[in-house]
């Protein structure tokens, strides 16, 4: 195909289809077997230094921060990070100097709350780079791609747009119309995390409420941690089968972390802590106040149940479910029967 135009962003995530198919062969396994594990193991074991990550979610929301915090305690550096729309996790680990290169489609912002003291700071300063830009449907095409074992998707996303010239994407001519077309690339992280409601020991999981990009990312993702706050019966999953949004066969670990995505919000559990993202926001603008909010939530703490305990224990965890399920009216079935 004729090239036409080339975007001038870096390109990060990218993996020879035929490469990546040999990786997947060679180092993941169809077998029915027992994934369970802590956090420190799973981030041990799968998180490296200039790894490129992705977290699942959206926003505040369904965001596996018992991962974020465990990368932080572990002080894993030079990582790259796909920025999906990603807010609170990636300002925090930005700020604590463990992601040092973005490519972003949305993020240094906290939505309603403002925007993000730290990983701005950490742009405008030079420790972490933008090394590109995407749109959010850029980004789940790029993860559609990896799950596909395809180098690129043809979109007219991007198309006509500054975004475009910042991203990594390129413009061809079209073989069939003889118009431009944007081909995005595939994406596919060396690891992603995501928090999911429950699964069974094998990874087999299930997602209340919208997917967002992670039923492509669980797919093209090399390696995948999953958090849940339940662990069921392989029973409960088959029960359900078309309520599996991730398989098994795609998942390295899963992790018990009840309200593992706290402060964010988990739909149909538990709410936002919106006291304790003030708190971040407002030590935030500081580098000092950065590291004290580490020392106090990270470093002082040796796991994510001692950091629940350190935030309000459970008085706090009640309310924010109290809070989760007024604000939802036509709570889910699953939950109505649990209570």
């Amino acid at each position: 195909m004729e090239v036409l135009r080339r975007g001038r962003g870096e390109l990060v995530g990218w993996y020879d289809p035929d490469e990546n198919r040999r990786w997947i062969q060679e180092n993941k396994s169809r077998e029915l077997r027992d994934k369970r594990m802590t956090v420190a193991e799973a981030v041990s074991r799968f998180v490296h230094d200039g790894d490129f990550i992705a977290s699942g979610g959206f926003g505040h929301v369904r965001v596996s921060m018992a991962v974020v915090y465990e990368i932080i305690r572990q002080g894993r550096k030079h990582l790259t990070m796909a920025g999906k729309t990603a807010v609170h996790d990636l300002d925090i680990l930005v700020g604590a100097g463990c992601v040092d290169k973005v490519e972003v489609a949305y993020s240094f912002g906290h939505e309603l709350r403002g925007l993000s003291p730290a990983s701005r700071r950490a742009v405008e300063t030079g420790r972490c780079r933008v090394v590109a830009e995407t749109s959010n449907a850029g980004y789940q095409w790029r993860f559609l791609a990896g799950m596909m074992g395809l180098p690129f998707i043809p979109t007219r996303n991007l198309l006509g747009t500054d975004t475009f010239e910042y991203s990594s994407a390129v413009v061809v001519k079209d073989p069939f119309s003889g118009k431009a077309i944007c081909l995005v690339p595939a994406c596919q992280p060396d690891v992603a995390f995501i928090h999911v409601p429950r699964c069974d020991k094998y990874g087999n999981a299930q997602i209340d409420g919208i997917l967002i990009e992670d039923f492509e990312l669980s797919r093209a993702a090399r390696r995948l941690i999953i958090t849940t706050e339940e662990i069921v019966d392989e029973e409960v999953i088959r029960s359900q089968p078309w309520r599996t949004s991730i398989p098994f066969f795609v998942v390295d670990a899963v992790v018990h972390v009840p309200y593992g995505a706290h402060p964010c919000e988990m739909p149909y559990l538990y709410f936002f802590d919106e006291e304790h993202i003030a708190e971040w926001l407002q030590l935030s603008r500081t580098d000092e106040g950065v590291q004290d909010y580490f020392d106090k939530y990270v470093h002082s703490v040796p796991d994510f149940s001692a950091y629940l305990e350190l935030i309000g224990g459970e008085a706090k965890l009640n309310y924010l479910r109290e809070v989760e399920h007024l604000r939802m009216p036509m709570v889910a079935p699953w939950m109505k029967n649990k209570e």
